[in-house]
């Protein structure tokens, strides 16, 4: 059986159970190797202000919290990258740089999802690979801060 890679796109969600769950899941069902791509997503006003040096702090500190807890689920090393701060891009650039059989996109709930409201999910469809979306249950875990 051949190796697949598979891409994880996540943010706020990257280390939630949900998705340890579904990584886990993926892991069990053949030889797979796993990529996190965290979009570079400024908090509040920096969004404006200075994006790329905030937002890229709150990705890497994302993806330090987030890659043992995928590492663990996958039962192998998880490589990671910062990518754009549109999640469509970051995902959409990982795809055209890389070799990558499958997308697992991690969101927040509907109510406060801004993935799911964008449809994110149905248009990453659109880089023609099979898309699994993970919904973490609840927005109120503790997430990576980011001193500003």
């Amino acid at each position: 059986m051949t190796e697949k890679n598979v891409l994880i796109l996540a943010h706020q969600t990257a280390q939630s159970e949900e998705l340890a769950e579904a990584v886990h899941a993926r892991a069990a069902a053949g030889p797979v190797r796993f990529t996190l791509v965290v979009p570079s997503i400024a908090p509040g006003l920096h969004k404006v202000v200075d994006p790329t040096e905030h937002g890229d702090r709150a990705a890497h500190a994302a993806m330090e919290a987030a890659l043992p807890v995928l590492e663990e689920a996958a039962g192998a090393p998880v490589e990671g990258q910062i990518g754009d701060s549109n999640p469509l891009d970051a995902a959409q650039d990982a795809v055209n740089l890389g070799d990558f059989d499958e997308i697992i996109v991690s969101t927040l709930p509907h109510r406060v999802s801004a993935w799911l409201r964008l449809d994110l999910p149905h248009k990453l469809e659109g880089l023609g690979l099979p898309v699994t979306a993970v919904t973490a249950e609840s927005a109120d875990r503790e997430y990576p801060s980011v001193e500003v």
